[in-house]
């Protein structure tokens, strides 16, 4: 898709939309980052550890920033915001792709591996929407899409705690559009499956060989795949509230 005008709405009078992606120096925020500037989008790439990777992604973007970004703690995710505003100006489309995994068997899961997935994955995706919401409503336009995962409608052995927080992050999403439509903000999930990253490093061949059997197209997902469906979020005002499933037919 090339980038025109209809990728984020008309554009503000002072410059491009900003899009704070959290989660860019990992394989599918990176991907999101640069399908958005490609849509004509100012990109500020919120990391968390890899400062490095998120400001070399910085530097190949025009105009974009690499901002810190824990979601885990309120306050870094105030900071964050300031300083996109400071800089940038008001967050107007918001990417949640920051998460982590904590694989256990149920019964040797620790509350410490319960609580950090739910903190990164649904608890910080709702403290950023609560964060750039204001700044939405009063633009009279916003775009949020949080990356999910099909294991919030299958779930997935091992990831009792992952499955619970993509599963609550899709209810989020939809009572965020419910709220906020008539004010011009879209909310939506992007659902892949199994995508090749570091994330998944620990999974073994055994464990994606099935993944893949199960899909209709044999195969893993892309990142690339999954940020188009991120920007065809953003561009589409009539599409909020669903989870658009990435995932290569897997059921």
């Amino acid at each position: 898709m090339g980038a025109g005008p209809g990728a984020a709405g008309p554009a503000p009078a002072d410059g491009p939309r900003v899009a704070l992606v959290t989660g860019a120096s990992g394989t599918i925020g990176s991907a999101v980052a640069r399908a958005l500037a490609d849509a004509g989008l100012r990109v500020a790439a919120g990391y968390h550890r890899d400062a490095d990777a998120a400001g070399q992604l910085a530097a190949e973007l025009p105009g974009a920033l690499a901002v810190p970004v824990d979601v885990t703690d309120p306050g870094a995710v105030r900071a964050a915001f300031r300083e996109v505003a400071s800089a940038a100006g008001p967050v107007t489309v918001l990417v949640n792709a920051a998460g982590v995994l904590r694989d256990r068997p149920l019964l040797r899961m620790a509350d410490r591996d319960w609580e950090e997935v739910l903190s990164a994955n649904l608890t910080g995706p709702f403290r950023c929407v609560r964060q750039a919401l204001p700044a939405m409503v009063a633009a009279g336009y916003g775009r949020i899409v949080s990356i999910g995962s099909a294991a919030a409608a299958y779930g997935t052995p091992g990831q009792a705690n992952y499955s619970a927080a993509k599963a609550g992050l899709l209810a989020l999403t939809r009572s965020v559009a419910r709220e906020y439509g008539r004010h011009g903000v879209t909310a939506n999930v992007v659902a892949p499956g199994l995508v090749e990253s570091p994330l998944i490093a620990g999974v073994g061949a055994a464990s994606r060989a099935g993944f893949a059997e199960r899909t209709a197209t044999g195969g893993l997902v892309s990142a690339e795949d999954v940020a188009r469906a991120v920007r065809f979020c953003v561009e589409t005002p009539g599409l909020t509230g669903r989870s658009v499933d990435v995932d290569g037919g897997f059921g």
